[in-house]
């Protein structure tokens, strides 16, 4: 089992601190949240459940890239992600670019988290058509993928289309940075199976996650591929070795973790959970 942590759960003045101290301690990953923009009046949550309450308006969001950039210079080891990345809100002209950046200045340490995303009023506010998400995001990650492994790129789709470009530098991991597709309906384990390094669960509990694997490893020999797929979970609350025992079972390779209940207390939470899961 890998072990990341969630800076989501940490304030923003914290998240260096903490990335160092992950790294110091062993853990695999870091990840962070994403949203382009959250507009005001905003309804509905990416968790299922009353106790998930809609996303505050005025709470602090960062360019991801930008963030992960920076923890790249403060760490040597440690992996770097997204969790998860509205790809379908931009051009990939700018996703390409922003993931291949921060891939090669972080020496391949990129774990691209990517979903459809889940906040109508966000895609309304950037002009793009909600319903329509999920075959811009498709679209998107093509486009993308053919960017950071071809030589030139010429493109004519539903959502985008340009002549012939060239793009460098490439990223470090070939054929491109490790996409962990985010999301829990069929079309997020199809994207799993066919183009994702991982699949990341939004809403699954562990008794929901047999058949959906079992699912996701019928559509990956479908396609032929003979790879595993990583299976991350986000928001795990572990205590006991039994839980993580339970979640291996289950067919989960990595959980996201924050083992601490205010940020003042990050740093100990981490010391504390290393020494008891990592060692």
């Amino acid at each position: 089992m890998d072990f990341g942590v969630q800076l989501g759960a940490v304030s923003p003045r914290l998240w260096g601190a903490v990335a160092e101290e992950a790294d110091r301690l062993g853990f695999e990953s870091v990840w962070i949240p994403e949203h382009l923009v959250l507009p005001v009046g905003a309804a509905g949550s990416p968790h299922e459940g009353s106790d998930h309450p809609p996303i505050p308006p005025d709470v602090p969001v960062f360019d991801a890239f930008g963030v992960l950039c920076h923890l790249a210079a403060r760490t040597s080891r440690i992996r770097l992600g997204t969790c998860v990345y509205n790809i379908g809100l931009r051009h990939p002209f700018v996703t390409a670019r922003a993931a291949a950046t921060a891939d090669v200045l972080s020496g391949g340490r990129l774990a691209f988290g990517v979903g459809a995303g889940w906040l109508r009023a966000e895609w309304e506010a950037a002009g793009l058509d909600f319903d329509r998400r999920g075959a811009r995001m498709d679209e998107a990650l093509a486009v993308c993928r053919r960017l950071w492994s071809e030589p030139v790129v010429e493109h004519h789709g539903e959502h985008f289309g340009f002549g012939p470009v060239a793009f460098e530098p490439k990223p470090v991991q070939r054929p491109g940075p490790a996409l962990h597709i985010g999301g829990d309906g069929a079309a997020a384990l199809r994207r799993a199976a066919t183009v994702g390094t991982g699949w990341m669960p939004m809403n699954h509990t562990l008794d929901r996650l047999p058949r959906s694997l079992e699912r996701l490893g019928e559509l990956a020999e479908r396609a032929g591929r003979t790879s595993p797929v990583e299976v991350t979970l986000p928001g795990a609350r572990i205590s006991r070795p039994e839980e993580v025992e339970a979640h291996a079972r289950a067919g989960v390779t990595r959980l996201i973790v924050a083992p601490w209940a205010r940020s003042r207390e990050a740093l100990d939470g981490l010391r504390r959970f290393a020494a008891e899961f990592l060692a």
